[in-house]
C-alpha cells in the first residue's frame, strides 16, 4: 500500500485553494450584511443583495470543493 505521490500534490494544491476558500467566504459574507446595514433604503441597496447572494453562492461552492478535496487525498493515501 503505497501513496499516489502525483494525487498527493494535486490534493494539497486543492488543499491551500479551499484554506483560501475558508478564509474568503464568511468575510464576503459579513462584508454583504454590513453593506446592507449601510445602504439600507437608498439606491444601492440592490448592490448589497448581489453581494449576499455571490457570497451565498461562494459559500455554497466552498463546502462542495471541502468534499471534492478531502476525497482526492484519501483516494491519494490510501489507493483506491
Amino acid at each position: 500500500m503505497s501513496t499516489n505521490v502525483e494525487l498527493l500534490g494535486k490534493g494539497l494544491k486543492y488543499l491551500g485553494f479551499l484554506i483560501f476558500l475558508f478564509i474568503a467566504s464568511p468575510i464576503t459574507l459579513t462584508i454583504g450584511f454590513k453593506a446592507l446595514k449601510k445602504f439600507e433604503n437608498t439606491p444601492k441597496e440592490f448592490l448589497s443583495y448581489a453581494i449576499l447572494f455571490a457570497a451565498g453562492i461562494f459559500m455554497i461552492y466552498t463546502i462542495y470543493f471541502a468534499f471534492k478535496t478531502f476525497k482526492i487525498l484519501l483516494k491519494a493515501i490510501f489507493n483506491d
